[in-house]
């Protein structure tokens, strides 16, 4: 079976080619603009923040030394050389990074239930009164906005030194961050349902019961459990202020120059987030595809 190939009379196709190589003269020209904004912007907010590269050059053997120390014993070894000395204090640093898990743990759940019922109050789909959507939204934004250590910081002076403080930094943070996702999964919701209930008779309550839960909650499940890895790291920092968990000791072992310490416990917070990571990771795979495939 023979195949024609059509072939455009050579003064069509020239002036086709003109016109192609014109156009992507023009996109190169607009790339090359682009870039060069880009660049003067990025010099612009350097020397507006006063950041200077040359100095970070300069200065950068002492990260490279300073973590040099950090796998280095007191006895001058390698730190993987003696593990013993090297985690001499491992059953009291795992149990101040179990009170660190359990903080965040406590806090991420608080924040989720705080999140879960004010994002249907503060979604455009399933709330008329403007004014209460916008309350809602700006205590929302007041929450995330505000830094969590922050918070901490206002706790501790509260309530005292401990766990508390972490678990109440935690959850009112993590409530604004994860209310606003809440909400824009809430607003992406097919209303088919929520139409069918309220054609039905339903109150309020029984179109977000029937009819926008069942198509969020494997969302809501799946941010919730990204929100608690995060809330981990977050709960070692804010231990710096005295709001339990294993920040406390760290940050003496770093304002004491206990390199081998510092090592330690950073290795014990890594393993601990990066378990913690696979695990919700699977689960929220495995909960997207409960949703995809009901």
């Amino acid at each position: 079976m023979s195949r024609f190939v059509a072939t455009l009379p050579e003064p069509q196709r020239a002036a086709l080619a003109a016109t192609y190589d014109l156009a992507m003269g023009a996109r190169r020209k607009q790339l090359l603009l682009g870039f060069i904004i880009f660049v003067l912007a990025l010099a612009a907010a350097l020397r507006g923040a006063e950041v200077d590269p040359a100095n970070f050059w300069a200065h950068l053997g002492n990260f490279s030394g300073y973590f040099n120390r950090l796998m280095t014993l007191d006895t001058g070894a390698r730190v993987w050389t003696d593990p013993t000395d090297w985690f001499w204090g491992f059953f009291r640093w795992l149990r101040l990074l179990g009170e660190t898990v359990l903080i965040a743990y406590v806090g991420t759940i608080t924040g989720a239930l705080i999140a879960f019922c004010a994002c249907f109050v503060a979604s455009n789909n399933l709330v008329r009164s403007a004014w209460l959507r916008v309350t809602v939204r700006r205590m929302l934004e007041f929450l995330r906005t505000v830094p969590d250590i922050v918070f901490a910081m206002l706790f501790v002076v509260a309530f005292g030194l401990g766990p508390m403080p972490g678990v109440l930094a935690l959850a009112l943070h993590s409530a604004g961050t994860l209310g606003k996702l809440f909400t824009e999964v809430v607003e992406g919701v097919d209303m088919k349902p929520i139409e069918g209930i309220q054609a039905s008779g339903g109150n309020w309550l029984a179109c977000v019961r029937f009819g926008a839960v069942p198509q969020v909650l494997s969302n809501f499940a799946s941010y919730t459990l990204l929100r608690l890895e995060m809330n981990v790291r977050g709960a070692a920092v804010i231990g710096f202020v005295g709001a339990g968990g294993i920040g406390e000791d760290l940050l003496v072992a770093i304002r004491k120059f206990y390199y081998q310490d510092v090592s330690a416990m950073l290795v014990m917070i890594v393993v601990c987030v990066m378990l913690l990571d696979m695990g919700s990771e699977r689960l929220r795979h495995r909960l997207l595809a409960l949703e995809s495939h009901p």
